[in-house]
């Protein structure tokens, strides 16, 4: 077995307090993040993550002690400010770990399935909230094999204290290589885009120009399709789509791991992203779903084999979350989790409304030449940034009741990436990351992570939409 050590600092708890921004005693929360206090999105981040040995619980808290203790969001509470309207600000206080840190002892001859076990765990922790009187996070070691891992950890972070970009930045500051214990892991990164030149003729002046004017007429139209989302045009009625007031239902989470050579196989071959694939892979896998769906309602308990059971021009769109962070190289990225001084960490994400296309095709990479074509048109837009402005701009003078999270949308998607390389953290070798969320206002959220050579698909679905 792996003897566990305690993570060899690389510079990251002397500066790691730049990393969020509760600096200041009785700073407010930003906008975003009272947004994620609504009762309709009162989210929580929750992270699986699969050990290849067992979990030692004293080698853990004391690198929380030096690593995420030394976060002021991990250690401050959310109090409202009674002087300010009851607005939530940012307040210090000693942290006791033992109030943050979870040891159960479960009865293993009691426990039929180890997997059903940590699954059942899971979504009871969907069924309750983190008290306010202590910062909102926790930590859950569960020594207990599964057919993944050889133990599993549950971190639970409210969504208040930052999102799913700038949590994965903070457990690579806490991870290093397996082939090399003193080195940070490395993210996968997008092509910096290339500036364009100032010279070129007629024709290139031209081009350039009419990809400005159509990257804003695009956000015209995409802001024009918001509006009108929030005010009345709500996704098709199906079994995927949740009723009001899910937000709050307990959730069923579940994840499955792929090969990442077989996704790029098809990226290559589509002259596509790794995110079109997976795009591609949800709609097949949904349009299959509901085709079977519908199938059992007909009379006669289903329709013919092979045959199309969806109704004609079904609308199913997702809120897509984009990471509005400028570009960062590896070397710029390994720098900022070394000194976390130039990183700017929180909620500092907007969303696009991302049409998905239901249908039974013949061709099944029809679905990834879909999704790369809706993904191309998405990608000429500010749409994510308006979503983002409008949802400051309206919890600082509305509220946040007024710019909350649509609910007319059908599902949530989101895609992190992952450490390239196998990696430990606080001396344990990492089997999979989990990452999803609960407390979203819609029955069904998909989140895709990669970790060195896999990719990790995870569901979290109301437990009454999950057969």
């Amino acid at each position: 077995m792996r003897t566990t050590r305690a993570l060899k600092p690389i510079q990251t708890t002397k500066n790691v307090e730049n990393f969020l921004s509760c600096t200041e005693e009785g700073q407010p929360l930003s906008p975003m993040a009272r947004k994620f206090h609504e009762p309709e999105s009162n989210v929580y981040i929750i992270i699986v993550i699969g050990f290849q040995t067992q979990i030692n619980p004293e080698v853990v808290k004391a690198n929380l002690v030096d690593t995420f203790l030394k976060q002021p969001r991990f250690s401050c509470l959310q109090v409202a400010d009674e002087k300010n309207g009851g607005q939530l600000k940012w307040v210090r206080t000693e942290v006791d770990l033992d109030n943050h840190v979870k040891v159960p002892s479960p009865d293993l001859n009691q426990v039929e399935s180890a997997d059903m076990y940590v699954e059942d765990y899971v979504s009871n922790l969907s069924r309750t909230k983190i008290s306010m009187s202590i910062p909102m996070w926790d930590l859950h070691l569960l020594n207990i094999r599964t057919s993944k891992a050889e133990s599993v950890g549950i971190l639970r972070v409210h969504h208040s204290i930052g999102d799913g970009v700038s949590l994965m930045s903070l457990f690579m500051s806490c991870s290093r290589k397996v082939s090399d214990p003193d080195a940070l892991p490395t993210l996968p990164t997008s092509k910096k885009p290339k500036p364009c030149s100032s010279s070129g003729g007629f024709l290139q002046h031209f081009i350039r120009l009419f990809s400005v004017l159509l990257i804003y007429w695009n956000t015209l139209v995409d802001v024009v399709m918001f509006l009108i989302t929030i005010l009345f045009l709500d996704d098709t009625k199906t079994p995927l789509k949740g009723p009001s007031g899910v937000g709050s239902t307990p959730r069923r989470i579940v994840h499955r791991i792929v090969s990442l050579d077989d996704v790029k196989l098809v990226k290559n071959a589509m002259n596509a992203t790794i995110n079109d694939v997976m795009v591609g892979v949800t709609q097949a896998a949904l349009s299959r779903y509901l085709n079977r769906k519908y199938g059992k309602n007909k009379k006669g308990g289903g329709g013919a084999a092979g045959s199309s059971n969806l109704p004609k021009n079904i609308r199913l769109r997702a809120t897509s979350f984009v990471n509005l962070r400028p570009y960062l190289g590896n070397e710029v990225i390994s720098e900022t989790m070394k000194s976390s001084s130039d990183v700017k960490l929180g909620n500092l994400i907007g969303y696009v409304l991302f049409p998905f296309t239901i249908a039974l095709q013949e061709d099944a990479l029809d679905y990834v030449r879909s999704a790369k074509a809706t993904g191309k048109r998405k990608k000429a837009t500010l749409e994510p940034i308006y979503t983002y402005f409008m949802a400051k701009t309206f919890n600082k003078f509305f509220g946040s009741k007024w710019g909350s999270f649509p609910t007319q949308t059908t599902l949530w998607f989101s895609n992190v990436p992952g450490p390239q390389e196998e990696i430990t953290c606080f001396g344990h070798q990492v089997a999979y990351i989990a990452p999803t969320c609960y407390g979203q206002p819609n029955a069904l959220m998909i989140h895709v992570v990669s970790y060195a050579n896999k990719i990790n698909i995870i569901l979290s679905v109301d437990e009454g939409y999950s057969s």
